[in-house]
């Protein structure tokens, strides 16, 4: 051990016995010297310091994880599309996947926090009862895409001065993305020759895979995609009930306080206990009709049996006037493939309430 790790040890524990203090000397022994230095400088500045065994148990040795999990993930997603396969099959659905894009948000739920990773405009949104009982949303994750100055910040960052009038054009990566993280989508990521040399001399059957040759506008100094997530924490506090983890298809049709809304009621039952009662002014026939519709619909039990169901359904059959319409839930579901994509995008929803025993056990996955 060096002199500056013993001293470390020393004055941190130093009304401690021998044997009390030893694990504090091996972990010290195995911390890096950046850490020891940072330590030493907080305790010659008479700064308070965490214990040393706490150092290993900070959040940011999560995010060095995750980020280095996801970053491996998108690495691989880009190499299996490159190297030779004996089989067809293993060969095209690896460079199918590598041409598709996904983004991804993902959460660990532990005791005493929530650690989240976020990659792209998925977004996680946690559901908070306040001391009056009413509920407001906490969003955990910022959204990757140009509605966020930050992260076009950083974008621009990585290319020249020469390209930051293209970079977005419309709120898109070069016109064409609409986030500025995701896995996959390597025409974002590959030089053209690479994407070249992979799709005409790889042996995929292109047109099944319904896979071309092309590059956006501008594309110059590639790659202008990563999948670095953003990892953050929050503590959680007593007054945290639920979660939840949507793809950008429930926040195009919801905001964060209609999604905590919805859930909210769907687990407390609100929407039994709160009939409507009609103002004092006078209502024409047309509002006494609607305002008894809404009030059946409030008396009738739940249809769904959980929360993401609950979440769908709403997201995909609410008018134009923020009331549940059952022949829109059934046109929209009724919509064709190709439709779909375009009216109705991939939407994944997990919701579970924190106050379980087990959290992840109570995970409700709904596309």
């Amino acid at each position: 051990m060096t002199r500056l790790q013993i001293n470390s040890v020393l004055r941190a524990n130093e009304q401690s016995a021998v044997s009390e203090r030893l694990p504090y000397y091996i972990a010290v022994a195995m911390m890096p010297e950046a850490s020891l230095e940072d330590l030493e400088a907080a305790m010659e500045m008479m700064r308070p310091v965490p214990p040393i065994l706490q150092w290993y148990k900070h959040h940011n040795d999560f995010n060095y994880r995750e980020s280095a999990a996801l970053y491996r993930l998108d690495t691989d997603l880009s190499l299996e599309a490159q190297v030779p396969m004996a089989s067809d099959l293993m060969r095209n659905t690896a460079v199918q996947a590598a041409f598709t894009g996904c983004t991804a948000c993902l959460a660990h739920v532990g005791p005493e926090g929530i650690f989240v990773a976020n990659a792209g405009d998925c977004r996680a949104v946690l559901g908070v009862q306040e001391s009056d009982g009413s509920w407001s949303a906490l969003p955990l994750t910022k959204d990757h895409n140009a509605t966020n100055q930050a992260e076009v910040e950083r974008v621009r960052s990585q290319h020249p001065m020469s390209e930051h009038q293209t970079l977005l054009v419309d709120d898109r990566l070069l016109g064409v993305l609409m986030p500025l993280r995701a896995f996959g989508d390597v025409r974002f990521k590959w030089s053209r020759e690479l994407q070249q040399s992979v799709l005409e001399n790889g042996g995929c059957d292109l047109e099944a895979l319904n896979l071309y040759q092309y590059s956006p506008p501008h594309y110059l100094t590639p790659p202008y995609l990563e999948a670095t997530p953003e990892v953050t924490y929050h503590r959680l506090r007593p007054q945290d009930h639920f979660l939840i983890l949507a793809s950008d298809g429930l926040w195009d049709e919801l905001d964060n306080e209609e999604a905590v809304r919805l859930v909210a009621e769907h687990l407390t039952g609100i929407h039994l206990q709160a009939p409507l009662s009609a103002s004092q002014q006078q209502l024409s026939l047309g509002q006494m009709h609607q305002l008894l519709l809404r009030r059946q619909a409030r008396a009738t039990p739940a249809l769904d049996l959980n929360s993401a169901t609950h979440l769908i359904r709403h997201s995909l059959g609410t008018n134009e006037y923020g009331e549940m319409d059952q022949e829109r839930l059934a046109a929209m579901l009724a919509l064709p493939d190709d439709l779909a994509q375009v009216y109705s995008p991939n939407q994944l929803y997990l919701c579970f309430p924190e106050d379980q025993k087990d959290p992840l056990a109570s995970i409700t996955i709904s596309e």
